[in-house]
């Protein structure tokens, strides 16, 4: 990884990173998503999308299914508070591509209440990178309420 873009992807300057194609497809295969609530005109991956003009976390996501990749900064707690609530509505399926941050207050709060984590196996390359993110991500899926634990997984991208 070149200097510049180690220094983008360990600042804050952007924390809107585009999913990959190939991975969105193949979460597709699997979940057949109705709803991108963190998208742009340009990124979104489903007919019915949030830009941040309509910002996601005041809209509705019920009777969904939502594939969501957040912005990644200081605000991914909220989104994920929301992918929860939002899950709990009846027909409701969140699926969140986040990056594997299990020592944080928002992983143990939300993510250890889903359904199903995937630990995927290798690193994403985001957008139009050359290089793979410099963290691990997973896959966070919120489907109706807590379990006791959730299950685990593992993706290759």
């Amino acid at each position: 990884m070149n200097k510049s873009t180690q220094k983008l992807m360990f600042s804050s300057k952007t924390d809107n990173w585009a999913t990959p194609q190939d991975f969105f497809d193949k979460l597709d295969t699997i979940y057949d998503f109705t709803l991108d609530p963190c998208a742009s005109h340009t990124n979104h991956k489903c007919d019915k999308y949030f830009t941040i003009d309509d910002n996601g976390l005041e809209q509705t996501w019920a009777g969904e299914t939502v594939f969501m990749n957040p912005p990644y900064g200081r605000v991914i707690k909220h989104w994920l508070q929301k992918a929860y609530l939002e899950s709990l509505n009846e027909d409701t399926t969140v699926v969140c591509l986040i990056p594997s941050r299990t020592d944080t207050r928002y992983w143990h709060d939300y993510c250890m209440k889903a359904e199903k984590i995937y630990f995927i196996k290798g690193r994403l390359k985001f957008g139009n990178n050359d290089n793979a993110a410099p963290f691990p991500s997973c896959v966070v899926v919120f489907d109706g309420g807590a379990g006791t634990m959730p299950t685990i997984d593992y993706l290759t991208p």
